[in-house]
């Protein structure tokens, strides 16, 4: 299709481009009004997007085109509606599927435009085109969608023959490392671990008060050789620092105690292996690296775990023994106290102190390391927790849908840890699918709910369970049918509040995991849907008249989503020098 206007600041008769000399008249008309600007122009005043149609979308034809190219312009505020001193703009059509639309930066009364968060305004364009002319509807610009990889990252990733760009696997590493961390410096940690570069922001006011960080991957560099760092808030809204840190923040339980910014470990479906699986981790892994009583007391009250001495009959002074309990044991307040003896002989107080005064920094291999039916205990209880979340979401689901906001998103955590875990393709792409599912409209942190907080505990105890593809029979497959159930569950909520992308990706996410529980149940998929009952959100919409709709209004919008009718290749050029 040869190039033609469809639209402009004045009629695209008087503007048609008709060859060379055509084209410089059009190009001189453009750039007369940076002239009344002078010094004021912005260093780059070309604004260029590109609006794009869905395959499956009709064509349209060029009146329509234009009337996309009006509604864009007059949102983003550079061309209002009987504006005649607006900037100065036209919309070139090229293909049948979408049009590109330029201005420049200078209105014709000698004002300089302003351009800031122009791409939400134009997601609104977009929108509002859609139900105009009954494209394929797409989701509002709610900030759950992840940053995507800018065009040069994703030809960058091409040459050097990477599977995804960096910012993708960055993204991947930092959700697991949240997930399975009990705190900020354990985050760090774990990132340092898995070969991650870490770059901490210090505060300007504030000696030591690490405000930010950034990650990078080692050789992915710029041309000078500089590493590439994305910031937490360019991988994904929820994965900055002050975001993070509200993971690791004391729950009400425990308003009460000094807090290190360690999150506790519930003991909601743990089971008695599970408890002591976890207990004798953390009292091994602590021990090794302090190397007094004080400290070793100190650095258990800081992961969560209570600690009660015994001390000696003679020398009331005298430590001879201690027991250990979780925080948090369940609903019914009860405290498991397990004493040193039970977690391993290396553990005990005498063995302990001997290896403090040695200075030694060993660990016993029989101590830490977990048997296969404790590694298995730690995944039947991650499975009891998703069916736990599963029935908090569907009895919140028709009464309160925020209520079950947490759940949604710390079945992301489960899942993320449990594709690390497993290895396994079809895990990692349900993890990667359902990522938007879990995030909470316009940047918001639900409010911690039990359900919650037993797929988080969930997902550190399976980071201390380790990979399942080692040798060892530990099998995952009842944990991957309970995380189906509450995919399921949770796309049904998002149905109900009509959240369709939200709703999408969890069903995309779901079939996913189809195809890893078939593939551990050895069958090369799994065979055909589950069958279920109806939920009680099915129940409850079945009696109304029309779908029942949050009355719930956005503030913001985001021009990350994808859609049917979307601006592609938006450059504003609109920097300040």
């Amino acid at each position: 299709m040869d190039a033609r206007l469809v639209a402009g600041f004045c009629s695209p008769a008087e503007l048609e481009l008709g060859g060379g000399s055509g084209l410089r008249r059009l190009e001189g008309l453009l750039k007369q009004p940076l002239a009344l600007l002078g010094d004021r122009n912005y260093r780059k005043p070309v604004w260029h997007v590109a609006v794009r149609a869905a395959p499956e979308d009709p064509i349209l034809e060029d009146g329509q085109w234009a009337a996309v190219a009006r509604e864009v312009m007059a949102r983003t505020g550079l061309a209002p509606a009987g504006d005649e001193d607006a900037v100065r703009w036209v919309a070139v059509r090229h293909a049948d599927d979408h049009i590109h639309l330029v201005a420049t930066l200078a209105r014709m009364d000698g004002v300089r435009p302003e351009v800031w968060n122009d791409g939400r305004r134009v997601r609104d364009a977009c929108l509002a085109v859609e139900r105009r002319f009954g494209l394929r509807r797409t989701a509002p610009a709610d900030r759950t969608a992840a940053r995507r990889p800018k065009r040069g990252e994703n030809e960058k990733a091409n040459r050097r023959g990477l599977p995804e760009p960096p910012r993708v696997t960055l993204r991947r590493l930092v959700q697991v490392a949240a997930a399975g961390a009990r705190s900020e410096d354990e985050f760090f940690e774990r990132l340092g671990a898995e070969g991650v570069l870490v770059r901490r922001r210090f505060s300007i006011r504030v000696a030591d008060e690490v405000t930010g960080y950034a990650v990078g991957l080692p050789g992915d560099q710029t041309k000078g050789g500089q590493v590439v760092w994305y910031g937490g808030g360019k991988l994904a809204a929820d994965l900055t620092l002050p975001k993070l840190r509200s993971r690791w923040e004391p729950d009400r339980l425990n308003a009460g105690r000094p807090s290190a910014g360690y999150q506790p470990v519930s003991g909601r479906h743990l089971s008695e292996l599970s408890r002591r699986a976890y207990l004798r981790t953390i009292v091994d892994e602590v021990a090794d690296r302090v190397r007094t009583a004080e400290e070793f007391f100190e650095a258990l009250d800081d992961a969560g775990v209570q600690v009660r001495c015994r001390f000696s009959r003679r020398d009331p002074g005298a430590i001879t023994g201690y027991s250990v309990a979780l925080t948090v044991q369940g609903d019914d307040g009860k405290v498991a106290w397990y004493s040193a003896s039970r977690l391993g002989d290396s553990l005990a107080w005498p063995r302990l102190e001997q290896r403090w005064r040695a200075g030694s920094s060993y660990r016993d291999a029989g101590t830490a390391d977990l048997t296969t039916t404790e590694r298995q205990a730690l995944y039947d209880d991650a499975a009891r927790a998703a069916a736990y979340a599963t029935s908090h979401v569907r009895r919140y689901a028709a009464v309160d849908p925020h209520g079950a906001r947490d759940a949604c998103r710390a079945a992301a955590d489960a899942l993320n840890v449990t594709s690390q875990m497993t290895r396994n393709p079809h895990l990692r792409r349900a993890a990667d699918a359902y990522d938007r599912a879990a995030r909470v409209p316009y940047g918001r942190i639900p409010t911690v709910t039990p359900a919650g907080e037993s797929l988080r505990t969930a997902a550190r105890l399976l980071t201390i369970a380790g990979l399942t593809g080692d040798g060892t029979a530990v099998s995952p497959l009842r944990l991957i049918q309970n995380l189906i159930t509450l995919i399921e569950a949770i796309a049904q909520l998002h149905d109900g509040q009509r959240r369709r992308a939200q709703a999408a990706a969890s069903r995309q996410a779901g079939e996913h995991l189809r195809l890893a529980a078939g593939q551990a149940m050895g069958a090369p998929a799994w065979p055909g849907e589950l069958e279920r009952s109806p939920s009680a959100l099915d129940i409850a919409l079945s009696g109304f008249p029309a779908p029942w709709e949050p009355s719930e209004a956005p503030v913001l919008h985001d021009h990350h989503a994808s859609g049917s009718l979307r601006p592609l290749g938006r450059k504003t050029n609109a920097r300040t020098p």
